[in-house]
């Protein structure tokens, strides 16, 4: 222990890329389950009550999703001021602890089929699951100028890898036909071992990275802050709109793609985790091979203006598929497409900001992304309900197109900032 103990002495990176890692896989493992349990009747793991509306499942399993990004909105902010105040390595160690308790209570609700518990997990995990935010501070922490952009890099390496295999695991330790006592339970079990893991490692082998403590107080309500001063920038308000409809049609779009597939295609919840990981391999590519490329040659918002009514018009054309296989061939463009927006967006938010107000445009962009991840669940749940499955992966289609529109008509790239505020 003390060997690797000193083996990682000075190297926390290491350490963050196996927190993002495991933090994305536990993340990714509820993909293809959680929709079996809320909104589909005809699946054994079904646990709402015989007689239940398939309606009355749609909405709920939009609101299971919500209570999550929701509290994270409010919450991520409180954490990034308290890892500044009293360190990354402890608040790191809150949150996982955190994530592994809310997994435990999430797998004893399906197991007992007690749908409040489902909720209060869910939204415990949101409240003190600040993993990301805090592994980015740390990040910050120990990276220089020069190597910033590659340490990122490393972290959004761990970040793809997770997510490829979050989804495919959790459809096989979902999957009774995999193994004969597996049930929808398990790949929770299995993601609280995942985090208790992760916070031993930090316990053990992460060094406290911030070596500068902030005092003062902290400011409870930063996250509602934030969504005010994203209008009171108002060189970056295109930005932020932009960013708004891109996260909140592509929120849509995941929150009822499962569903969809289901019910076109007769997926199951391992046929849907190889879909999911499918899909995760070319954000990965497109993060490791593509940026770069295309970053290099052309102008960040002469791509973002191409390829966010692209994503859109994949997400439609998935819709419009006769057979499962056309997803195989749709999907790809669409990760491209979807993965360079992402990236982008957020780098023309940060090089249209002055030096000295990065970490609070970023925190601020941050929060608008999290505002428009809250609020899809919740009304696609409804919009499911009233009219049909598929109808919420089309309102994520048409806003990700008007996204492309407010860009393209309102926005127009800003010269070197000076270092004065630009509000």
């Amino acid at each position: 222990m003390n060997r690797i103990r000193r083996t990682f002495q000075g190297r926390p990176l290491p350490i963050i890329f196996f927190t993002v890692f495991l933090d994305l896989v536990g993340i990714g493992i509820l993909i293809p389950v959680v929709p079996l349990l809320l909104a589909d009747p005809a699946s054994p793991e079904y646990i709402l009550p015989a007689g239940t509306s398939v309606q009355t499942g749609y909405i709920l399993l939009g609101l299971l999703i919500a209570s999550y990004p929701l509290c994270q909105f409010l919450a991520t902010p409180v954490l990034g001021q308290l890892s500044d105040k009293y360190g990354r390595r402890s608040l790191l160690l809150l949150s996982l602890l955190g994530t592994a308790l809310s997994y435990v209570l999430f797998a004893y609700a399906i197991f007992t089929h007690h749908i409040p518990l489902l909720f209060l997990s869910r939204a415990f995990d949101g409240i003190t699951g600040g993993n990301i935010a805090v592994a980015q501070a740390a990040v910050a922490d120990i990276s220089t100028r020069e190597n910033r952009a590659r340490s990122f890099g490393i972290m959004g390496t761990a970040f793809g890898l997770g997510f490829i295999l979050g989804p495919a695991i959790g459809g096989l330790l979902s999957s009774p036909t995999f193994v004969s006592w597996f049930n929808a339970a398990t790949p929770f079990w299995f993601a609280a071992l995942l985090s208790a893991a992760n916070a031993a490692s930090v316990w053990f082998f992460f060094p406290e990275t911030n070596k500068q403590r902030r005092k003062g107080s902290v400011d409870w309500v930063k996250s509602f802050k934030n969504i005010a001063e994203a209008y009171a920038l108002r060189k970056l308000r295109p930005l932020f709109a932009t960013q708004f409809l891109f996260q909140a049609g592509f929120t849509f779009f995941t929150t009822f793609a499962s569903v969809f597939l289901i019910n076109r295609f007769g997926f199951t919840q391992a046929s849907i985790g190889n879909y999911v990981a499918y899909l995760g391999i070319w954000i990965a590519f497109t993060q490791a091979v593509v940026i770069g490329y295309v970053s290099k040659r052309f102008p960040d918002h002469i791509v973002v203006r191409l390829t966010v009514p692209l994503a859109g018009v994949f997400i439609a054309m998935q819709l419009l598929t006769p057979s499962w296989w056309w997803l195989l061939l749709i999907s790809p463009f669409f990760a491209v497409n979807n993965g360079l927006s992402q990236v982008l967006l957020t780098t023309l938010v940060s090089k249209s900001a002055s030096a000295h107000i990065q970490g609070e445009v970023l925190g601020v962009n941050a929060s608008v992304q999290a505002l428009g991840q809250s609020i899809p669940p919740i009304l696609s749940g409804f919009i499911a309900a009233i009219l049909t499955p598929a109808t919420p992966v089309f309102v994520g289609s048409i806003l990700i197109l008007l996204a492309g529109a407010v860009f393209a008509l309102w926005f127009r790239p800003l010269p070197p900032p000076v270092p004065q505020d630009i509000a």
